[in-house]
């Protein structure tokens, strides 16, 4: 794992403008195509105005990105990719970062709504790949927070920041910082223009700390060791998983909660800007080489209390999702969505979606994947090259579809 010790100088986010990260990328060999089109709109590559704002979801599979339809699953588009290829949305509704060798490259998912006086317009076009990288060696985590994105590079320690609106213009500029050594981090950037990063060295990450817009501390903590992941939750608290429980930094101060054992590894969460509590995976065996955890930890971020929620089966670090409501949403190996009251820390409801699967032991191999948007749930199951969608409220599958390759990575915008 990377790892980097941050200085508050290093951190100056005014100090550079990326105009020179944001650069043309030769496509090579790579090349979209048309598999179809939604049945409301013409094929003519132009946009198209909807009646209402059109959803998708975008998945990735061995060689290329699949774009859908998130109401009917039909494939609207097969561009095709090669390599590993890892997604995560920009948080304006219509765009994604595609991690490439040469950093974040945006991709389109061609639906998009405006605003117009007192009503807005929605409209549907191609997707598309688009020729632009934002460029950074090792791309890593993407945060969409507020109303601000934020690229980390953990390969040189590159932090990019956007206004997320931008996106609607084309390919922003970033704010451009660095810090001091490179590592596998994350950064946020915080409703009062501060930012937060973690901290750590090429061997080992310790922490986080936060710096105004000048490069000057708010504030730090060295008391998150393996620092890994983040997650917002009601009122601006952001939460940082680490080895031995989870880092909240809230109010202008860190609290760190220690998990209750030992080794107590939080590396992944999912937060709600609904809910204080925190969702998150929970594993205790420091030495194997993939722990198959059936316990999740849920945080409350008011109280501090951290509690353990046995599932009876085990999960991936692609399992976790919140509903509307700040519900939990767990998809387990024995196929079913647990449905989880974060207040209770108690499983209320299990709905059978697909079959038993066992999670690899290759963390970039496909697995059964969850992906909530809104109201319903999305479930892949790469063993069978389909996508189900599941009504988080009755537990209905209300459709599936076969797709033309095996699912792996999977996310969506909202249109």
């Amino acid at each position: 794992m990377l790892g980097s010790a941050v200085v508050a100088s290093a951190l100056l986010l005014t100090g550079c403008q990326a105009g020179d990260d944001a650069t043309d990328y030769d496509a090579g060999s790579s090349d979209k195509k048309t598999a179809g089109a939604a049945d409301d709109k013409e094929d003519t590559g132009h946009a198209q105005e909807l009646a209402a704002a059109q959803p998708r979801l975008v998945t990735t599979y061995d060689g290329g990105i699949l774009t859908l339809d998130a109401t009917t699953l039909d494939v609207i588009d097969d561009t095709k990719l090669e390599g590993f290829n890892r997604l995560n949305p920009v948080g304006d509704g219509r765009h994604l970062m595609v991690s490439v060798a040469e950093g974040f490259r945006l991709f389109d998912a061609g639906v998009w709504t405006q605003p117009h006086g007192d009503h807005t317009h929605s409209y549907a076009a191609d997707p598309q790949l688009t020729d632009t990288v934002f460029n950074t060696e090792l791309p890593g985590h993407v945060v969409n927070h507020g109303e601000a994105t934020v690229l980390f590079g953990d390969g040189d320690g590159k932090i990019q920041t956007f206004d997320t609106e931008d996106f609607s213009d084309g390919a922003p500029k970033p704010q451009v910082a660095e810090v001091d050594e490179p590592h596998h981090g994350v950064a946020v950037k915080l409703a009062d223009g501060s930012m937060l990063h973690t901290v750590g060295t090429e061997d080992e990450r310790s922490g986080a700390k936060v710096v105004d817009s000048s490069g000057k501390e708010i504030a730090s903590s060295d008391e998150c060791p393996g620092v890994h992941g983040e997650a917002a939750a009601k009122d601006e608290v952001i939460a940082l998983g680490c080895e031995d429980g989870i880092l909240l930094y809230k109010e202008g101060k860190f609290e760190k909660i220690d998990a209750p054992d030992s080794f107590g590894r939080i590396g992944n969460q999912s937060g709600s800007d609904e809910s204080q509590y925190i969702l998150g995976d929970y594993k205790v065996d420091e030495d194997a080489e993939l722990e198959r955890p059936e316990r999740v930890s849920v945080t409350d971020t008011k109280t501090g209390k951290l509690s353990l929620v046995d599932l009876g089966a085990s999960y991936s670090f692609r399992s976790l999702g919140r509903g509307p409501e700040g519900e939990g949403v767990v998809l387990s190996t024995d196929g079913k969505l647990k449905i989880i009251d974060p207040a209770t820390a108690s499983v209320t409801e299990e709905y059978p979606v697909i079959d038993e699967w066992e999670e690899p032991v290759e963390w970039q191999k496909a697995r059964p994947t969850l992906f909530v948007q809104g109201e319903v749930a999305y479930v892949s199951d790469p063993a069978e090259k389909s996508i189900h969608i599941v009504d988080l409220e009755s537990g209905e599958v209300m459709a599936e579809k076969s797709l033309p390759h095996a699912p792996n990575e999977l996310t969506g915008v909202t249109g």
